[in-house]
């Protein structure tokens, strides 16, 4: 099969459009760095080819009046072409002034080819003012025109002002085609900027999110399990004098504890710092209620006795995230039954569960006073909590002690 004609053809003009493209926005953003030396060229150029006409002779071939004053076509020439080095920042004063000199020209009948430098100012008026001031400014311009007319009528009149009302009406249109595709290229570039920060918030605040879960993480591992390990410290040494049997076994605990928490810590970091966490990280399920039987046979070898209670039927599909809450907030309440609610205390923890809801309260015998302020205990598990659109109390209970109950909805599906 045989290429088509065109195809070479294609080929060849798109490394074209790319450089012309290239080039073109690479004098805009010239003259958007420098517009003093843009305008002075564009000025320059156009002086020296209004003066050329006038030197050269060239505009008799053309006048309606060719007796003009040689000093007249000068200072004409001058005062439609110089102006334009203020068309962008003073363009109604640099318009009044080519107008007003238009007017001469069409009624002295030296009809100067500089006069339509004026169109350029239109233009420049488009591209940056409002509709009214275009308005104006065609009108204005439309003026040295009439001017000629009557002063120096050829033929009909359409064939005099249709063609330049044609002409001003062109670069109106081309002026605003710009400005619109400008304006739609700024609202482009802005939009663009505005997803950029979006994208930037979004990530900060997943960032905030995911240290603050970080950091509920950190502080259950590593509080509770510090916790035990205290208790069975202070056990363990009590003991060590009247029964090192009881001593050794809490020293063993402490060893089954320590390698509890070190594998807990090292799992959370291997994962924080894998690229690739699936592939280089050891991934175990997390805390679920099936595993408060362990934590709790924990904090009473520590030396704390925990009754359990149980209400109502755990449904079958109990979402994996409320379970984890579940066991967390039981984890912090328990230890900080340890740490707070001294000697010869007890502790109780009733998990009910409901058509709607679960209901975990825990609760201690403690005479202890409540947990530091500013700690992360109380704030993790209100964290927990809301996540899950839950409440949580926690407070002193009135015959002493501490109680903490959360209470966490259960999604209409879970809870048929």
């Amino acid at each position: 099969m045989t290429s088509s004609p065109s195809q070479p053809d294609s080929e060849e003009q798109e490394p074209l459009s790319r450089l012309l493209q290239r080039t073109a926005q690479r004098v805009r953003a010239y003259d958007r760095r420098h517009p003093l030396p843009w305008d002075l060229s564009v000025t320059g150029f156009f002086v020296i080819a209004a003066l050329i006409d006038y030197s050269g002779g060239g505009w008799q071939n053309i006048a309606h009046n060719t007796h003009v004053p040689g000093n007249l076509v000068l200072t004409l020439s001058l005062a439609l072409s110089v102006p334009l080095l203020w068309r962008r920042t003073q363009p109604m004063a640099a318009l009044t002034v080519m107008v007003a000199a238009g007017i001469v020209n069409s009624a002295t009948g030296a009809v100067l080819q500089a006069a339509l430098l004026q169109l350029f100012v239109v233009f420049n008026v488009a591209l940056r003012s409002r509709i009214r001031t275009l308005v104006l400014c065609c009108a204005m311009t439309m003026v040295p025109v009439l001017v000629g007319v009557v002063r120096y009528p050829k033929g009909s009149w359409d064939q005099q002002v249709v063609p330049q009302v044609w002409a001003l009406a062109l670069v109106a249109v081309l002026g605003l085609a710009i400005r619109s595709r400008q304006d739609y290229t700024n609202s482009l570039v802005e939009r663009a900027r505005q997803l950029e920060v979006e994208r930037d918030q979004q990530a900060r605040l997943a960032t905030a999110a995911e240290r603050s879960r970080i950091a509920r993480e950190m502080h259950d591992i590593i509080g509770h399990n510090l916790s035990v390990i205290t208790g069975l410290a202070d056990g363990g040494s009590y003991a060590a004098a009247r029964n090192p049997e009881r001593a050794g076994q809490a020293l063993t605990a402490i060893a089954t504890t320590s390698r509890q928490a070190l594998t807990e810590l090292r799992r959370l970091l291997d994962v924080l710092g894998a690229e690739t966490p699936a592939q280089t990280a050891e991934l175990t399920p997390q805390p679920m209620l099936t595993d408060l039987d362990a934590l709790i046979d924990g904090v009473r070898t520590a030396g704390l006795p925990v009754e359990v209670t149980h209400h109502g039927t755990e449904p079958a599909d109990l979402p994996p995230g409320t379970q984890l809450a579940l066991y967390r907030i039981a984890q912090e309440a328990l230890t900080n039954a340890l740490k707070h609610a001294g000697p010869q205390a007890t502790a109780t923890v009733d998990l009910a569960h409901a058509p709607d809801a679960v209901t975990l309260t825990v609760s201690d015998t403690g005479h202890g006073g409540a947990p530091a302020p500013g700690g992360r205990g109380l704030t993790g598990m209100r964290e927990r909590t809301s996540l899950y659109d839950g409440t949580l109390e926690a407070g002193p209970r009135p015959t002493g002690g501490w109680r903490v109950t959360a209470r966490l909805p259960l999604p209409k599906d879970t809870s048929r």
